[in-house]
């Protein structure tokens, strides 16, 4: 058997579990690893389907040129599908993406613009419009907008979710993946929860984006909008492939988190991938780490190889430069905890009243407090708050815990470092939970953050 062209070997990548990472999390953790695609990227998948949906339609015709912004990858999948069907390229693309991803869509004879990462989506000079312009100006052209062209979501919908849901034989519980243009998550999701409703769906955003907050409150906010440089996932636009009733939760990655995971998966897992992979697979495991029970499984998208990243997440010098590597080592949530005295943690229960956690507050002489259902941890009491409540109306007290409580703590992992804790430390939320190798849960206070500063 063979193909005759490359185009017909995208799709029907494997899954690999993940075995050293996810030490301590119960369940199985799998990866779709979407570099075995002939252009090394989930977004092989979605190329192609727009550019036979467009011929379909009659949009994109014989001898035509495709046009097209992208962080990379989606350009090496257009490259691909317009050398097996005889089209010309032109791709934009932002001034933070890596040499090796420019170098690879030149070498596949497409030509490459390169636009400002700083600006807005409407500036004239912004990727997006650029690639609108050109598409206005040069006759016979298909510019796919892979951001609101729908056939993105539908290309995942047809293969990538009914894959996952053949190779574990109908077992996924949850599924988890970046968020970009939205197609892989929507799509994969959409494909999923028709098969099994209770199917959970984790996005994965990153600091800068507007995903997480716009999913959580409905507003759109551009305070949450800045500069961030892990390539591919988050946006500062709401694409329409995009269906935030898809998703049941997102999950924010700082970058170094995200860069420091894909040097793990490289070193312990023999997965060579990219940065935004790191993202996933960290996300993955937060969300992992909390809510899993032995029997829940999860497939995350790997989106593309790391031989794109060689000149930045996988040079020592980079990472260093961007304080990814430190050449002085930080403490860990696993250091800190080590370092305490008492290492039982302190709870109460939701149904318990206001007055009893008062009690429990000043009696152990503590300033913050997880409360629990069951096994659950489910939201906070801090004393400053509660004071300022009980000033308010003293008749508070008779209430239940669940009646006042404010938000949980956030929970983080073994090997975060004191960097990455103390900015998760914010007057929202005023300490952080961890679950240490037993899978005991333990809480890191201000106090032991300053306490191992000082150290």
């Amino acid at each position: 058997m063979y193909y005759s062209s490359i185009i017909q070997a995208i799709g029907n990548t494997p899954l690999v579990k993940l075995n050293k990472v996810t030490k301590g999390i119960k369940g199985t953790i799998l990866v779709k690893v979407e570099y075995f695609n002939p252009g090394n990227s989930v977004k092989d998948r979605m190329a192609l389907k727009m550019v036979e949906d467009a011929e379909k339609a009659g949009i994109l015709k014989p001898g035509g040129t495709i046009i097209e912004g992208t962080s990379g990858n989606t350009g090496m999948g257009l490259a691909l599908a317009a050398i097996a069907k005889g089209y010309k390229c032109i791709f934009t693309t932002t001034d933070k993406q890596s040499k090796e991803k420019v170098d690879v869509l030149r070498a596949l004879g497409a030509e490459v613009i390169i636009c400002p990462t700083n600006v807005a989506p409407s500036d004239p000079r912004s990727y997006y419009c650029v690639a609108a312009k050109l598409n206005k100006e040069i006759p016979n052209s298909f510019y796919p907008n892979q951001y609101d062209n729908l056939s993105n979501t539908a290309a995942h919908y047809e293969t990538t979710g009914p894959e996952i849901w053949s190779q574990t034989e109908g077992k996924v519980t949850h599924f988890a993946a970046g968020v970009g243009t939205g197609g892989t998550m929507c799509g994969v999701s959409k494909f999923l929860k028709e098969k099994n409703s209770s199917i959970k769906s984790i996005g994965i955003d990153t600091y800068g984006s507007v995903f997480k907050k716009y999913k959580e409150t409905g507003v759109f906010d551009e305070n949450e909008i800045f500069p961030y440089g892990t390539e591919g996932i988050g946006e500062d636009i709401l694409p329409k492939n995009v269906d935030f009733s898809l998703i049941d939760q997102f999950i924010k990655v700082t970058d170094k988190d995200a860069a420091v995971m894909t040097r793990k998966l490289a070193r312990e897992e023999g997965l060579f991938v990219g940065w935004s992979s790191g993202s996933a697979v960290f996300g993955a495991l937060e969300y992992a780490r909390e809510h899993f029970t032995d029997n829940d499984v999860m497939v995350v998208i790997l989106p593309d190889h790391g031989t794109r990243y060689l000149a930045k997440i996988y040079n020592d010098v980079w990472m260093k430069d961007h304080g990814y590597l430190e050449s002085r080592s930080f403490a860990t949530a696993k250091d800190i905890i080590a370092e305490q005295k008492n290492g039982k943690l302190i709870t109460i229960a939701k149904s318990d009243k206001v007055g009893e956690a008062v009690k429990i507050l000043n009696g152990k002489g503590i300033s913050q407090i997880p409360v629990t259902d069951g096994d659950a941890f489910v939201g906070s009491l801090t004393d400053s708050k509660v004071l300022k409540k009980l000033i308010e109306n003293p008749g508070l007290k008779d209430l239940t815990v669940g009646e006042v409580m404010e938000a949980p703590f956030t929970f983080v992992g073994l090997d975060n470092t004191i960097d990455v804790l103390s900015s998760l430390i914010t007057k929202e939320n005023t300490a952080l939970l961890v679950r240490d190798e037993r899978n005991d849960v333990r809480i890191i206070t201000q106090a032991d953050l300053l306490s191992a500063m000082a150290r």
